[in-house]
């Protein structure tokens, strides 16, 4: 169940002047994402108009950045850009690869169509894959998906008015596996020139495990359209934009665990329906024009193939043919699913593949045989897995983790920046959140304490590394040693406009093994000491009642601890289900900073937000379940 969380205004401040014009200026008052783009992000969507050229986007890495506003991301342009930043990677570090051990190669033994390896429970071995002596951690698994094929039926378009669940147009879909073909138009429903148009149709699923294929195309006009699956109750359950960066046509495809009444919905971006029940409930026109539509319900091919890890295993996998690839953990459970390429945000130090038209990854953090699962398309595939350890093992090196709060002369080229620039250090905000120089000190004791407990403290309580080998210095109480080796660190100071980097934290890369172990992050405070009103400020929850120094110590540590998981090697996660994790992106931003119940924070009902599992966050284009506590600790050995 998602869920929107109240903003309170507290009492205005009195606050200083930034040391320099901040670009957060524009975001002043913002109560942040509105019900419809909530829904809209939670489904996986961008709200942003999409920019689909080859060049770089504009603004900060989402993948890599806290965003102020996700409704500003073009994610689609991300994406594209990704892909082919990722095959240039994959080209340059084969490149640099030196002579290496062959691959095992490992080629299916399923007979044609679904049947022998379609569950982690019966998947197929690969034998000699692994990273213990004598092991060969790298191979190469050659297969090829062939779902079953069923027939489709031409059927007349749709009549209008089919733009809810109860108005939907049966496809005649039921009982058995089938499908059908038609042609439609989003914007001539009756509320296509307001709130929009949608088109439903209904399909009957009978047998678990059948999954639906609702495949779009727009030969003409200017409809870039979207697809959405509800079940009977109006829950989405399955959603699709782009079927592939760069390809604005949809691609759905969800496999049934219960069998029941379904309902595809059509529709034009950027217009997202609040309630699937009601056809004027769409928060405006959106893009219009023709489309056709394939509908089927087959039994799908998926394709499992097991290898022993290790704890502290680092397994990635890069996969060219087929839709997506995932890994699933002893247990059954995705823990990272993927139809895109990702690895330009990888350091360079990364051993781990890419170039594929879908890539994973995973830190295992138990012992045992996982999957790695070719779970969506049709045809021949070819995926490259390779599995490390990390480089801190067994050597007697520690991690640092340095927080500078001194201010620091930085290249901001590294976060996308335009160079070499100066930024401002912790003091100068101290007046915009009504504290006073005295209380510099606490404030300061305050965020090491709480950066110490969610990068340190709650790993070694959790029982998932004994040997947890990190030291976490700071500035005022230790010389700098950025630049020494095995030492990250976080800047906490600057504006937007001072950095060039319009967000409030970037990190330099998302490293999952902690290959890289000198990286580097930041963690702007204009917006978060913005006048109250902005939903990124944290002069929003604070009032009278506040512990001033207490909550402004919370978030800020929350928020420098949310970077330093992504060079230690977390994705977001989803910032609008009802799970607090400091892994969470922008946009709901009380989760984050731990405002309590009563919607102001430094009182004793605030929670404490750690690490831990929690949902990929669905705009990025993961799924699964990641465990950003254990991604961190596995590997921080």
């Amino acid at each position: 169940m998602r869920r929107t969380i109240a903003l309170v205004a507290g009492s205005v401040l009195v606050v200083a002047m930034l040391p320099a014009q901040s670009a957060s200026a524009a975001r002043q008052g913002d109560p942040g994402p509105s019900a419809a783009e909530r829904a809209a992000l939670s489904a996986g969507s961008q709200v942003a108009p999409k920019q689909l050229t080859a060049a770089k986007p504009a603004g900060a890495n989402p993948y890599l950045a806290l965003v102020s506003d996700p409704t500003k991301v073009d994610y689609a342009a991300w994406q594209k850009f990704m892909k082919a930043q990722g095959q240039a990677r994959a080209t340059q570090k084969a490149a640099q690869r030196r002579v290496a051990a062959s691959p095992i190669i490992v080629d299916e033994q399923e007979p044609s169509g679904p049947g022998s390896n379609d569950s982690p429970a019966n998947a197929q071995p690969v034998p000699g894959f692994g990273t213990r002596n004598k092991q060969n951690n790298r191979a190469r698994i050659l297969g090829s998906l062939t779902p079953e094929v069923v027939s489709a039926s031409a059927i007349t378009p749709n009549v209008e008015d089919d733009g809810a669940i109860p108005l939907a147009r049966d496809t005649g879909i039921q009982a058995t596996r089938n499908g059908i073909t038609t042609t439609g138009t989003i914007g001539d429903g009756p509320h296509g020139a307001t709130t929009g148009d949608f088109d439903f149709y209904k399909l009957t699923i009978s047998d678990v495990g059948d999954a639906v294929t609702v495949d779009m195309a727009t030969p003409t006009g200017s409809l870039d359209p979207m697809v959405s699956l509800y079940n009977a109750a109006g829950e989405e359950i399955a959603f699709n934009d782009d079927r592939a960066p760069g390809v604005l046509d949809s691609l759905l495809t969800f496999q049934f665990t219960e069998a029941g009444d379904y309902y595809v919905s059509v529709a034009g971006f950027p217009n997202f329906q609040e309630d699937p029940f009601d056809p004027a409930s769409g928060d405006g026109a959106g893009s219009t024009g023709p489309y056709n539509i394939d509908i089927r319900v087959a039994r799908p091919d998926l394709d499992f193939y097991s290898v022993d890890l290790r704890k502290g295993d680092i397994i990635g996998a890069s996969m060219v043919g087929a839709t997506k690839v995932a890994i699933y953990d002893p247990a059954g459970r995705e823990v990272h699913g993927s139809e895109q390429d990702a690895t330009y945000i990888y350091p360079a130090s990364s051993p781990l593949p890419g170039g594929g038209n879908a890539v994973t990854d995973h830190v295992a953090d138990v012992n045992g045989l996982h999957t790695v699962a070719v779970t969506s398309g049709a045809g021949a595939y070819d995926i490259t897995v390779e599995a490390y350890r990390s480089v801190l093992e067994g050597n007697s090196a520690v991690q640092t983790l340095f927080l500078d709060f001194d201010g620091a002369r930085v290249n901001t080229g590294i976060f996308g920046g335009p160079g070499v620039r100066q930024l401002s250090p912790l003091r100068s905000f101290l007046g915009r959140w009504g504290l006073t120089n005295a209380d510099e000190n606490a404030l300061i004791t305050g965020i090491v304490n709480e950066v110490k407990e969610n990068v340190r403290l709650d790993m070694i309580a959790s029982g998932l590394n004994g040997q947890f080998q990190i030291r976490i210095l700071n500035s005022r109480d230790h010389a700098d040693p950025f630049g020494q080796a095995n030492v990250s660190r976080v800047i906490v100071g600057g504006t937007i406009a001072e950095s060039g980097v319009p967000t409030i934290g970037i990190a330099q890369s998302i490293d999952p093994g902690n290959f890289e172990t000198e990286d580097s992050a930041l963690v702007l405070l204009d917006v978060l000491s913005d006048p109250a009103g902005d939903d990124a400020s944290l002069n929003t929850y604070l009032t009278p009642a506040s512990d001033r120094i207490g909550f402004v110590a919370q978030a800020v540590g929350n928020v420098t601890s949310h970077e330093a998981g992504h060079f230690f090697g977390n994705w977001h996660v989803d910032q609008f289900n009802d799970i607090l994790n400091l892994q969470d992106q922008g946009g709901n931003f009380p989760l984050l900073y731990g405002v309590g119940p009563d919607g102001i924070g430094g009182t004793a009902d605030d929670p404490d937000v750690d690490f831990g599992e929690d949902e990929f966050n669905p705009g990025e284009g993961f799924t699964g379940i990641e465990d950003t506590l254990s991604r961190i600790a596995e590997v921080l050995e």
